[in-house]
């Protein structure tokens, strides 16, 4: 059976969605093919299972904090049923409906390209169905998680994200690899919700590397404080689990071994392009696919090729893989219609994606760092603050710790990257984007007033620790 449609897209997480949404808003028709669940790895196993696994955690946090409250033990079944309604009992039901509704057409099996403008779709009975493109593929793919080619790692079945996010039940003893944003998140998660021995084992020299360093040693100090243990420059050299589900030894190249009930791999992401038949337009099989700054893939002739989200390796995060498709979707509408293009292309990934780390203390960040903004050659001034001494912060609870960071472009006078650290800070990251990425001029900026007592007024300090 063969269907022509204007637009294919291959997966239908966050990413693969908005880019249908926007190409059929532009008088195109769509077809979305998946061979999981519509929605994604977003809606089932990563950004809302792990936000409602860290919630009840982070709120017992809060009360802890302050005088006159007091907070029980944790309801770990009520948590675990909780995070199974956020992702809707991985029912892909709804999500379906609303893709039908674009209206978009929703094939369930596994797409590949065969050929220019040809995706080839393994049905779940076995069939076959081929797909036709008059406009565009957009290839939305996503990531999956990799997994180090460490002796005896990938044979004792550790956890990865998926299989976290999804636990039914607690470990008592939780060993992670790495110190990114999944490894100490999830971390937090279990240690509250009874992992009591919990070990992050990270290569490098602390956690968070590719952030502000105060911001991994604030939140290594509330991990040992909690009880969860670090340890930095930890090289894993060998896993073994005899039998499958039961005690697993992680082997270190220095020191004694460490034994846990479960493993969590958390050390980084691959694109899920092994199997997308890249080959089979020119490309490189299991590689990210490079695009430009319309989301348009380079290198395969003929510029129907499009690839959003974490495929494309710009930046893993799904609220820039869904603003990617808004791009792409407007993109490709307007090249059928023979439109100019001047302001359809990627701008916020220049500036630096803005982030959110949902552990306790909170960190977020948008733009560059110091470190990058200088290795970029700009003329920078770090003015830091500490977010502890904002009124709005102290009344929040008792101990309040935080650090803010603004990184100054100091010939145009604009914000190059802005950093928080401290409980509940997430929500002062929007105001932070609108900064870094408008380029506000710093005397203007002077004049956006806070409110008091909010811990927002740290924006106040900031600029008068500058100088304004």
């Amino acid at each position: 059976m063969a269907d022509e449609f204007d637009v294919i897209v291959i997966g239908a997480g966050p990413a693969g969605e908005n880019v249908a949404d926007r190409a059929v808003r532009g008088g195109l028709t769509a077809a979305i093919v998946e061979e999981r669940l519509a929605g994604g790895e977003c809606s089932y196993w990563a950004c809302v299972p792990s936000k409602a696994l860290l919630r009840p955690v982070d709120l017992a946090g809060e009360v802890s904090r302050v005088p006159g409250l007091s907070l029980g033990e944790i309801d770990v079944a009520a948590v675990l049923a909780r995070r199974d309604e956020a992702v809707s009992h991985y029912d892909e039901g709804g999500q379906v409906r609303w893709i039908e509704g674009v209206p978009a057409t929703y094939v369930r099996g596994r797409g590949r390209l065969d050929g220019p403008r040809r995706v080839l779709v393994a049905l779940e009975d076995g069939g076959e169905r081929v797909l036709t493109a008059r406009q565009a593929v957009v290839l939305a793919t996503g990531s999956t998680a990799a997994v180090p080619p460490v002796p005896g790692l990938a044979e004792a079945e550790p956890w990865t994200s998926h299989e976290v996010t999804a636990a039914t039940a607690i470990p008592g003893r939780l060993a992670v690899l790495g110190g990114g944003v999944v490894a100490c998140e999830m971390a937090q998660a279990m240690h509250g919700l009874g992992a009591r021995q919990t070990t992050l084992l990270v290569r490098g020299d602390g956690l968070l590397d590719r952030m502000e360093p105060f911001a991994g040693e604030l939140l290594a100090e509330s991990f040992a404080e909690a009880g969860i243990e670090v340890r930095t420059r930890a090289e894993v050299v060998r896993v073994e689990r005899p039998e499958p589900g039961g005690k697993v030894t992680v082997h270190l190249s220095d020191g004694p071994p460490l034994e846990a009930d479960e493993l969590l791999v958390a050390t980084g992401r691959r694109p899920a392009t092994g199997e997308l038949g890249l080959s089979s337009v020119g490309l490189a099989d299991g590689d990210y696919v490079e695009v430009d700054d319309s989301m348009r893939a380079t290198g395969v002739p003929g510029g129907w090729l499009y690839a959003v989200g974490d495929v494309n390796g710009r930046a893993l995060l799904t609220h820039m893989g869904k603003y990617q498709a808004r791009i792409c979707g407007d993109v490709i509408a307007a090249r059928a219609r023979g439109d100019e293009l001047p302001a359809m292309r990627d701008l916020a990934g220049g500036y630096g994606a803005p982030q959110v780390v949902f552990t306790d203390p909170q960190v977020c960040a948008v733009g560059r760092t110091e470190a990058a903004a200088r290795q970029e050659g700009f003329r920078v001034r770090v003015v830091d603050y500490d977010l502890g001494s904002v009124t709005g912060a102290y009344l929040l609870g008792d101990g309040y710790r935080g650090r803010a960071r603004a990184v100054v472009d100091e010939d145009r006078k604009v914000l190059l990257g802005v950093t928080f650290a401290g409980p509940g800070v997430g929500e002062l990251l929007h105001a932070a984007t609108i900064a870094v990425t408008a380029e506000v001029p710093l005397d203007r900026l002077w004049h956006a007033v806070p409110s008091f007592p909010t811990v927002s007024e740290v924006w106040l300090r900031l600029l008068e620790a500058y100088g304004l």
